[in-house]
């Protein structure tokens, strides 16, 4: 097949969707596949075919939109002539290739990766949410298949009016994230002991992943067990004031990659995940991989991986995350135990199927074309 991926987010940037996305199109060439990618230009990167200009949003300067009106985007179809064209992300640079592909009558797939709608609210822009999601809507309505990560993000959008709504499910690299990875020099490093108990959390550091919450229970379970750590991985809005005002205990590591991540997952001891705005949730896969048993809010995309008790504790959604967070941090014996049985579950979820799967429902799309 001859496929253009349309996405606002690729590598090398660091986030769940960029890096599914980066498999996707290194899956499908290796499977013998066309693969061609139209995305923003990175910062530095130079012009090419299929780049965009990329502007940075207002409110989160890590997040580029591509500006390319529907015209400039058919004329990159029209050249590449793809059987297929999945739109990843909903944003100007989707709508035009929504727009052009339906010009060009090119069957169009979609997946929908983020609750952008959700994201209104933690930016004070609640009054947009509905009327965000009524665009959501209308967008995936105009494409043949919406492919999403998880059961409850399929049946939100079912509620919601979004039809033709399909698994595509994630998987997990056991070799790239595993406990083998645990490094003690780099525990040192940032002043962890070898009796302290160290947190990881890996993601944005920004509202919308509820990591205010994660930083105040921080703040009561320091006061209940002194030698608890927490390291946060990642990169967002919320650095310059964590940078600015380090809470105590908490390690500020930065945007990490390669083997880099996997060593502070496998490093720390116990994955703390605030978040309630996932719709899978990849980082919680990874943690998983690495031997972490997982705390975090009973709610989608998080509750689907997690059996509490098994491979880790749910909190419910208005509740408290420090009974949970110092239940395992005062039982080293227990919180092993869920890591391994957490292991054992991501060692399950191999990507090999789940592309042959998407292969096979991409070879149906185009079937039916015909």
């Amino acid at each position: 097949m001859r496929l253009v991926l349309v996405t606002e987010t690729f590598p090398p940037e660091i986030n769940g969707v960029a890096r599914t996305l980066g498999r996707w199109a290194d899956t499908f060439r290796a499977r013998g596949h066309d693969v061609h990618v139209v995305r923003p230009r990175q910062l530095g990167e130079p012009r090419g075919f299929g780049l965009v200009y990329g502007r940075p949003l207002p409110y989160y300067h890590q997040v580029r939109i591509g500006i390319a009106g529907p015209w400039r985007v058919r004329h990159f179809l029209r050249r590449l002539s793809p059987d297929l064209v999945h739109i990843a992300t909903e944003g100007p640079l989707g709508l035009s290739a929504l727009l052009a592909s339906r010009w060009l009558g090119i069957p169009v797939a979609s997946s929908f990766h983020t609750n952008f709608d959700h994201y209104a609210a933690h930016y004070g822009l609640l009054a947009l949410e509905r009327l965000g999601f009524a665009y959501l809507r209308w967008f995936h309505n105009r494409t043949r298949v919406t492919l999403v990560p998880s059961q409850a993000t399929r049946s939100r959008l079912l509620a919601d009016g979004v039809k033709r709504v399909e698994i595509w499910s994630r998987g997990v690299d056991g070799a790239v994230f595993s406990p083998t990875h645990r490094d003690e020099s780099l525990r040192a490093s940032v002043g962890v002991a070898p009796g302290d108990t160290l947190l990881v959390y890996v993601g944005r550091l920004a509202p919308e992943k509820n990591l205010p919450a994660l930083l105040q229970a921080f703040t009561r379970l320091r006061a209940l067990i002194p030698h608890v750590r927490l390291a946060l991985v990642g990169g967002g809005p919320l650095t310059e004031g964590l940078l600015r005002s380090t809470p105590a205990g908490v390690i500020l590591a930065g945007e990490q990659r390669g083997a880099d991540l996997s060593r502070w997952y496998a490093s720390g001891d116990l994955f703390a995940f605030p978040s309630q705005s996932e719709t899978f949730g990849n980082v919680v896969l990874e943690a998983q991989a690495s031997g972490l048993a997982v705390v975090g809010f009973d709610c989608q995309g998080v509750n689907e991986q997690v059996l509490p008790g098994v491979n880790g504790l749910l909190v419910p959604p208005e509740g408290d995350l420090v009974p949970a967070l110092a239940e395992l941090c005062l039982d080293p014996a227990r919180r092993r135990s869920m890591g391994e049985a957490a292991r054992r579950r991501a060692l399950g979820l191999d990507w090999k199927p789940i592309f042959d799967d998407l292969e096979s429902r991409y070879r149906g799309l185009l079937a039916g074309r015909s």
